[in-house]
């Protein structure tokens, strides 16, 4: 299987994570949403499939880089 690395783009505090391990998720989906600079950022998916890690809980703060999630299609 393919996998698709979603990664941080910008630094900021996560204010909820709306998947986990295990979910489906079609190409579009918000994976988190990201506090930054006083605004809300969703973090979407680039590619429909499985989750197969999630690297960030609400409340972390995270760099450019960090992993958000992986999916596997």
């Amino acid at each position: 299987m393919a996998r698709e690395t979603v990664e941080v783009p910008i630094t900021g505090k996560i204010i909820s994570v709306n998947v986990k391990v295990g979910d489906t998720v079609s190409e579009g989906d918000v994976l988190c949403l990201l506090e930054s600079m006083k605004m809300e950022n969703p973090i979407v998916a680039p590619v429909g499939g499985t989750i197969a890690e999630v690297g960030i809980a609400p409340d972390q703060v995270v760099k450019p880089g960090q992993v958000v999630a992986v999916i596997e299609y």
